[in-house]
């Protein structure tokens, strides 16, 4: 695949769309992980980016490397926004999970 991106010189647009879907993807899922599990979905985000960033030095192919670097940095990201979310919770931007009221 980098071979024909490369040769239509087409790999850095892709890569720039694919980073685009991906960052566009991980705000709604670390706002809905938040409102379903709290503080507890950073441990989940945390995995999954030790996981992508291991699997970005092993991949040989260019373009896989560069997606799964993105999405290691991007869970890696989704940490810091996850203390965000509660602060913008408690300040009434976002709602509050009446199932989990109280409980971190």
């Amino acid at each position: 695949m980098t071979e024909f991106l490369s040769q239509y010189h087409l790999f850095g647009i892709t890569a720039g769309l694919f980073t685009f879907l991906i960052i566009g993807l991980f705000h709604p899922l670390m706002i809905k992980g938040y409102y379903y599990f709290g503080l507890r979905v950073r441990y989940a985000f945390l995995i999954m980016g030790i996981i992508a960033a291991v699997a970005a030095f092993m991949v040989e192919d260019n373009m896989w490397s560069t997606l799964l670097g993105v999405l290691a940095f991007s869970s890696f990201w989704s940490i810091k926004e996850i203390g965000e979310q509660r602060e913008r919770v408690a300040r009434g931007w976002f709602p509050a999970n009446p199932k989990r009221e109280g409980r971190e």
